[in-house]
């Protein structure tokens, strides 16, 4: 082999190398409650904050907490119980609306250190026409623990510490509640179709330097 045609193999491979580096590591997920409404026994990520959220009389709001990367991964609160069930013993009011409540605090596995996740409960607020889910949270699951960005650390008091903490789930992750800016990755920890690619790429030019400098001597 040439000089020049085995400097030009060390270029190539140096920058596999850098793509190898550059390939997205494993990031952290985030331990948080996220937020659902629920539309005919089915949930769905709501799209605004409980504190932004006006819900009518007869809605169910969801209280989920979980481990999870985005909204598209994250746990749903388990269980389907309807408004007719949640307010079965409440009786509607004037000037006032029913919103019922559920609230999954999740599993052992999901927990911070330390910590057991209560029982799931439901609960039916009667609360004013112009308040919102949070208000609604606030009437049956006291007490509530905010954090300076007004993301919800903790319901009736769990969990004790944190709020939205990071925790290793192998994932590419965004904040709680984002979407994720790219598509998500297959699993496992091997190199990445990019990667394998250029290693290819490398070992035919590799090889095509090779053959012209044999021909060049011949």
């Amino acid at each position: 082999m040439t000089r020049r045609a085995a400097r030009l193999l060390l270029v190539l491979l140096a920058a596999v190398v850098g793509l190898a580096v550059a390939a997205p590591a494993q990031a952290a997920g985030y331990r948080y409650w996220s937020f659902w409404e629920q539309d005919k026994g089915a949930w769905s990520y709501a799209t605004m904050g409980p504190s932004q959220t006006r819900p009518s009389d007869g809605d169910v709001e969801g209280f989920r907490f979980a481990v999870s990367a985005d909204s598209k991964d994250a746990a749903q609160p388990r269980g389907s119980s309807g408004f007719d069930t949640i307010c079965s013993g409440t009786p509607a009011q004037d000037g006032k609306k029913r919103v019922g409540v559920v609230i999954d605090f999740g599993t052992k596995t999901d927990a911070p250190s330390g910590e057991t996740p209560p029982k799931a409960q439901t609960g039916c607020a009667l609360v004013g026409e112009d308040a919102t889910a949070a208000d609604a949270l606030a009437a049956v699951a006291k007490p509530l623990r905010y954090d300076s960005s007004a993301m919800l650390c903790a319901i009736s008091g769990y969990p004790r510490t944190g709020c939205g903490e990071q925790v290793s789930t192998g994932q590419e992750t965004d904040a709680p509640g984002t979407d994720h800016a790219a598509a998500k990755k297959s699993g496992g920890s091997g190199p990445s179709v990019g990667v394998l690619a250029g290693v290819a790429a490398v070992a035919v030019l590799g090889a095509g330097a090779i053959w012209q400098a044999k021909r060049r001597r011949g």
